[in-house]
């Protein structure tokens, strides 16, 4: 079998999942940049080392090369790329073609009534629902989007993004975070990452760590890993709301510093609204071990977090409900350490990029086939349509 991925760049959140496959398929996976990675995500460390990758080809530098991997590959696999056409060809030959998606209308459903949008949404999805092509839902808001427009029914299957995973055994996770032994640690460290913009909400965190400060004193501290637009703003509320020492701000790291201080942290705290697509951070602290308070609009956490078993989720952006979560973990230390357990698990075992490369491929393999039977959970399981307004409501009933 022969699959290409086409994309705007490879980043460190492909490149697991791309070297997955490779290491399955060989010569037969090829990934397919479109454009270079802009200087904004070089200036917050990700690197450009993926483009010297033996399975990365550019479409800007070997374009005949690309053009006849996208027609004469066994499955296309589609993420955001910009050159449509080049899809469409594909579309219009009648080939396997599997796109990876997240949502259309992150702004709001609402957009879905414009004439313009749905006769550009019909030209590239909804003409080709009685084709060979696929939806991977790269977030759990997706299928209800794509429903809106009729595209891909009985044919979109939960998906996501799947950084880098890492193994530990028990004793080693609880000696990084000071726990060994049983015993909880005498400072809960909660981390915080991402770029310091609105959508994210970093500002939650100054306001939780001024609420917090009453209470429980020195027995937390608040990482705050990123920087970006609000920065100036939120030392500023640091200073204001005496709390800079319990609060540490890191600035821009490189990814693996990112790892590093989640590794050593207990709660992670993910406040990112609607406009935030998936959010691969909750993917790495999960592998961290960090127990999860994760805004439930994001697309990731529908599908990464089973509230109460690994992680809290609470509805968007409610603040209260966020600290209430955390008040319950600084309480709960033993349902704090349980949950952190299972959300490494729920990584190591279902959402990382070797099984969602050997599902893709069993996917691919069975299509070429003539039929597919979904997994039962996780990567290419079925997925759900539920509207935004009902998904809190959904988690809280499948709750544990």
């Amino acid at each position: 079998m022969t699959l290409t991925f086409i994309s705007n760049y490879i980043n460190h959140h492909q490149i697991p999942f791309s070297n997955a496959c490779y290491g399955l398929l060989g010569e037969g996976f090829h990934f397919i940049q479109t454009e270079p990675m802009e200087a904004e995500r070089l200036s917050m460390g990700w690197s450009r080392d993926g483009e010297a990758l033996s399975y990365v080809s550019c479409l800007y530098e070997e374009e005949a090369k690309c053009r006849r991997l996208i027609m004469e590959s066994d499955v296309l696999l589609a993420g955001w790329s910009g050159r449509e056409d080049l899809i469409q060809e594909r579309l219009n030959a009648g080939k396997l073609t599997i796109r990876v998606s997240e949502r259309l209308y992150r702004e709001g459903q609402w957009k879905a009534v414009s004439p313009k949008g749905l006769i550009h949404k019909y030209q590239e999805h909804t003409r080709y629902r009685n084709a060979p092509a696929y939806l991977l839902c790269a977030g759990a808001y997706v299928p209800s989007d794509f429903h809106l427009i009729h595209a891909y029914p009985g044919k979109m299957f939960r998906w996501g993004y799947f950084p880098e995973t890492r193994y530990y055994s028990e004793r080693e996770l609880l000696a990084m975070k000071g726990e060994e032994a049983g015993r909880a640690a005498q400072r809960t460290e909660i981390v915080w990452a991402g770029r310091f913009i609105p959508l994210k909400h970093p500002e939650y965190m100054l306001r939780l760590a001024k609420n917090l400060k009453e209470s429980y004193k020195d027995r937390y501290h608040i990482h705050m890993a990123g920087s970006g637009e609000m920065e100036a703003e939120l030392k500023s509320l640091a200073k204001d709301y005496d709390v800079e020492s319990v609060i540490t701000f890191y600035g821009f790291m490189k990814p693996e510093e990112v790892r590093a201080v989640m590794e050593r942290s207990h709660i992670h705290i993910f406040t990112s609204n609607h406009l935030e697509g998936w959010g691969a951070v909750v993917n790495e602290a999960m592998n961290s071990g960090c127990c999860e308070v994760a805004n439930v609009e994001a697309g990731a956490v529908p599908y990464l977090i089973c509230h109460g078993k690994n992680g809290l989720a609470y509805p968007g952006n409610n603040y209260d409900k966020m600290e209430e979560c955390v008040r319950f973990l600084l309480d709960n230390q033993d349902k704090r350490q349980q949950m952190g357990r299972e959300a490494y698990k729920t990584i190591t075992g279902l959402w990382n990029a070797e099984h969602g490369a050997e599902e893709l491929l069993r996917m691919a393999a069975e299509l070429l086939q003539g039929g597919f039977e979904p997994a039962k959970e996780g990567p290419l399981s079925s997925a759900p349509v539920i509207s935004p307004g009902k998904m809190y409501a959904k988690m809280m009933q499948d709750a544990i």
